[in-house]
């Protein structure tokens, strides 16, 4: 069989900043209160929502962030107790259940918030689990966002991809020359976080 790469394609031109990304993957995979594994910053300001420069020359521009499913993620290289390991098919995986809480992924990854560290044992708003993902979530673990790893496993998208309002997300088989990734990472501009520092991100950005 075929290897794949998955890798997200994000277009900055049509992401609104409405965070329908970041509420569907907390109620897909049951996230604790406190717990977000995607969230949408606003560039320049700190992660707030307000523009850039000064008045009238203002600008808001908006950039989904998540984790980055590194080619060479140094997180890899760095679990003591395999937790932290990447799929053939590119995506980067944690096992809650091997996780000590050491927290030397977050030491290494060169990306701002895109791991969550749970200090205490999870509290839930609702009185029941959301979503379909499995995991089971506690105290002093490392989490992160898994591509929506058992959807893919059921032929689906990654939630994210499909509630985007401005269908701004896609997804799919970079090493499939026909792919709709393929044909626009051909076609469009576009950039990966901190591709100086050689962890060859799986996500890109269109500009």
């Amino acid at each position: 069989m075929r290897a794949k790469h998955y890798v997200m394609v994000i277009d900055l031109q049509l992401c609104t900043g409405c965070n329908t990304c970041s509420v569907a993957c907390k109620q897909e995979n049951n996230l604790p209160e406190g717990v977000w594994w995607t969230q949408v910053i606003t560039v320049g300001s700190n992660g707030d929502e307000s523009p850039q420069g000064s008045y009238p020359d203002l600008s808001l521009e908006y950039l989904p962030l998540a984790c980055q499913h590194c080619v060479n993620g140094p997180c890899v290289d760095v679990c003591p107790t395999s937790a932290t390991f990447r799929r053939d098919d590119g995506l980067v995986m944690q096992d809650p259940s091997l996780c000590i809480g050491c927290r030397y992924c977050m030491l290494v990854c060169p990306f701002t918030s895109v791991r969550v560290f749970a200090e205490a044992e999870p509290h839930y708003v609702l009185p029941f689990p959301t979503g379909s993902n499995p995991l089971m979530h506690r105290g002093r673990t490392v989490e992160k966002c898994t591509f929506c790893a058992h959807r893919l496993a059921q032929g689906l998208q990654p939630a994210c991809v499909d509630v985007c309002p401005a269908r701004a997300r896609t997804f799919g088989d970079l090493d499939d020359p026909e792919s709709d990734v393929a044909r626009l990472l051909r076609t469009r501009p576009h950039f990966q976080l901190l591709a100086e520092k050689g962890t060859a991100p799986s996500v890109y950005y269109l500009t």
